[in-house]
């Protein structure tokens, strides 16, 4: 895999209250990625970028919610999430710096 890659899997972690629940009690982080990343690639990607061991991944497709506006109905893109298992001991910490 290549560099270019690597950085184009990932496109942001899911801030929810569901999200920071499994960080804190089952060492879990979630992410949004692209739709055809695979469960090696989202691996290697975390590995690389944040420095952290991961022990496992699972993925799970989102469907887009149907939206009503006053131009009629709508669909919201579908999407694909990615829960990353980290090792004992190990973290990835969102906060943003100001």
């Amino acid at each position: 895999m290549n560099q270019e890659r690597i950085y184009k899997i990932i496109l942001g972690p899911v801030i929810s209250e569901k999200s920071a629940q499994l960080g804190e009690s089952a060492n879990l982080a979630v992410f949004k990625v692209v739709k055809d990343a695979q469960k090696p690639e989202i691996k290697a990607a975390v590995e690389k970028l944040f420095n952290v061991k991961v022990k496992s991944v699972q993925v799970l497709n989102v469907k887009g919610k149907t939206k009503r506006t006053r131009h009629g109905i709508g669909v919201r893109s579908d999407w694909k999430k990615a829960y990353v298992r980290l090792e004992q001991g190990q973290d990835i910490d969102f906060a943003f710096a100001d």
